[in-house]
C-alpha cells in the first residue's frame, strides 16, 4: 500500500485560515450561525477551524456541536459489523440558525444526507451549508456539493484520501493512498 502527501502541516494551516476567511466574509459575527462538525473525523476540522476563529480572528460567538449521524446512514445494518454511535454534542437550539456542517472529506454526499436528517432532531435551521477540507469531485452518489472547500482532489479506482489530525494521529497531513 503506498502513500502521497496531499497536504502538509503548513498548508493545511494555510487552508484552516482561509477558509476561516471564507466564514468570517458570509457569517461576520456568527450571532445567527453554529458551526457542526459531523462525527467522527469533521469533530477535528470543526475544532480547529472554531479554536483558529476564536484565538486568530477574535470571533466571540461561536456555537460548535458536534453531530452523530450512525443511526441515520443508509448503511446501517450492511456491514459484518455493527457500527460503533460517537456522541452528539448539541447543546443550542438550531431553530431559525444557519448551520455550517463540517467535514473532513466530501466524497458520496451519503454522510452529508445523513447529516441533513439527523439535524432535523434539534429544529429546522434558517440555512444549511457545507465545508469540507478535501471534495473528491468525481466520486458524487448524490447531488451535493460544499460552499467551502479546502482542496480539490481527484482520487480514482481504488485510491482513499486519509486526513490525519494531530490531535488523533499526532500529525497534521493529507495522504492519497494506493489499495
Amino acid at each position: 500500500m503506498s502513500q502521497k502527501v496531499l497536504l502538509n502541516a503548513k498548508e493545511i494551516n494555510i487552508i484552516l485560515h482561509r477558509l476561516a476567511c471564507q466564514l468570517i466574509e458570509k457569517h461576520n459575527d456568527f450571532r445567527d450561525t453554529v458551526l457542526i462538525g459531523i462525527q467522527p473525523r469533521g469533530k477535528f476540522l470543526a475544532n480547529r477551524l472554531a479554536q483558529i476563529l476564536k484565538e486568530d480572528y477574535k470571533i466571540k460567538h461561536i456555537q460548535l456541536g458536534h453531530l452523530d449521524i450512525t443511526f441515520f446512514r443508509d448503511d446501517f445494518r450492511r456491514g459484518e459489523k455493527p457500527l460503533e454511535a460517537n456522541t452528539t454534542e448539541i447543546n443550542f437550539i438550531v431553530e431559525d440558525k444557519n448551520i455550517v456542517f463540517i467535514d473532513d472529506v466530501l466524497y458520496t454526499g451519503r454522510s452529508i444526507r445523513s447529516a441533513l436528517t439527523a439535524i432535523q432532531s434539534f429544529g429546522r435551521p434558517n440555512e444549511i451549508e457545507l465545508l469540507t477540507l478535501i471534495d473528491r469531485r468525481f466520486s458524487r452518489h448524490l447531488p451535493i456539493q460544499p460552499n467551502y472547500k479546502g482542496r480539490q482532489v481527484d482520487a480514482i479506482n481504488k485510491e482513499k484520501v486519509k486526513v490525519n489530525w494531530v490531535e488523533n494521529e499526532g500529525e497534521d497531513a493529507v495522504y492519497l493512498v494506493e489499495a
